[in-house]
């Protein structure tokens, strides 16, 4: 398994990074917008669609914050402050504001916050507010739009035909997550009315929110859970991994994962569940209460020894980023991956699934995290690049 110390390291390494960012002066006024272009599927069937985040703004305002008017009440509601904040501060209705989550820490509290019209909420036309410990306003953001071109607030087509649509046009099947109806702002300043249905194909690496217009009933714009990136970075074989492997005696935090790594003798438990080709294809046991099986590079990685080596190895690296990531806040409150969140807050079932040597492609991986709820699916490839 990999060294945990030296995984610990580059873990803190990027907290204190971050940390670092945090503190840096930012401009107390900042703005932008987003227009992306998305290649769904793979080969010459690969569909191209545009994205588009409305501009956004985003003020602090200093250690002491900003004083609004539910501040000073003792029975702070974090919903009722945010809706208040936002409706005053952009001067739209109430009845224009949609509160769809929060979160509450020991010092700040976040609501995160949806424009709406007639009682839809908007996809992309979005606002979030940070308050301090006194209830006072830390930081707000948002990107709410003019919404003189609104279309009409019912559909045209059925939620059935607009999932005709979306598996024809992305070649996937639609999920059984809930389809809804939500209003999409878009690049010319209009906001069409859309069914949003998730449309999925492991095989074609396709997992995304589709967005079909409710009147025209054509695909206008996606939410792509699997992205890939490229990074200049320290190269991974920089760590000698033939000589690092240890065995390691009962390494989860007691305090992050109070209901261990694993559930029953297999690689699978409350954070991830580590598999290949299937998620009956998890690792058992080598012996009992132990995982340990020694990888041989001189051989395939398909051997049976090395593919256990590595979903073991693949479980332990991702159960061990849980733990970690929860004591910094990454909880089941702020979101995290748990199938069973124990009454803690966030939605639970969303394990991170793990498929190693995926048969998906080569020489990558890609990560799709979909909305709380749902699990966060790791997908590792074989690599055949030697130099």
């Amino acid at each position: 398994m990999f060294n945990f110390q030296k995984l610990l390291k580059v873990v803190l390494v990027a907290v204190a990074c971050s940390s670092a960012s945090l503190a840096a002066p930012w401009s107390s006024d900042i703005k932008h917008e987003t227009r992306r272009v998305h290649l769904v599927g793979r080969g010459d069937s690969a569909l191209q669609l545009e994205t588009f985040a409305p501009a956004s703004t985003f003020e602090t305002f200093g250690t002491d914050g900003l004083d609004h008017a539910l501040a000073k009440r003792d029975d702070f509601d974090l919903e009722a402050a945010a809706k208040a904040f936002v409706s005053s501060k952009l001067d739209v209705s109430a009845d224009d504001v949609h509160y769809n989550t929060g979160y509450a820490g020991d010092v700040t509290q976040h609501a995160f916050i949806k424009q709406q019209a007639d009682g839809v909420p908007f996809a992309n036309a979005v606002a979030n507010v940070a308050f301090n410990k006194d209830g006072k306003v830390a930081s707000f953001g948002s990107s709410f739009v003019d919404t003189s071109a609104l279309a009409s607030s019912t559909p045209s087509i059925s939620v059935e035909d607009a999932i005709k649509t979306a598996e024809s046009a992305l070649g996937a099947s639609v999920t059984d997550h809930p389809a809804t109806l939500e209003y999409l702002a878009r690049a010319d300043g209009s906001v069409a009315l859309t069914h949003v249905v998730q449309v999925r194909d492991e095989d074609k690496g396709i997992w995304v929110e589709a967005f079909v217009d409710a009147h025209t009933n054509e695909l206008i714009s996606i939410v792509n859970f699997v992205t890939k990136l490229t990074y200049r970075v320290l190269p991974i074989d920089e760590e000698v991994l033939t000589e690092g492997f240890q065995n390691l005696a009962n390494p989860e935090n007691k305090v992050a994962s109070p209901l261990g790594w694993v559930t029953t003798t297999t690689t699978a438990g409350n954070n991830a569940i580590a598999y290949k080709s299937s998620t009956s294809g998890v690792a058992k046991e080598s012996s009992t209460d132990s995982f340990i099986y020694t990888a041989n590079p001189a051989q395939a990685p398909t051997v049976t020894a090395n593919v256990n080596a590595a979903i073991v190895n693949a479980f332990y690296v991702v159960n061990s980023i849980h733990d970690i990531s929860y004591i910094y806040g990454f909880n089941e409150a702020a979101f995290n991956f748990q199938n069973d969140n124990q009454g803690k807050g966030g939605k639970g079932n969303d394990r991170v699934t793990i498929s190693v040597q995926d048969s998906a492609g080569t020489d990558n991986a890609d990560f799709s995290t979909p909305a709380d709820g749902s699990s966060g699916a790791m997908r590792m490839f074989l690599w055949d690049i030697t130099n």
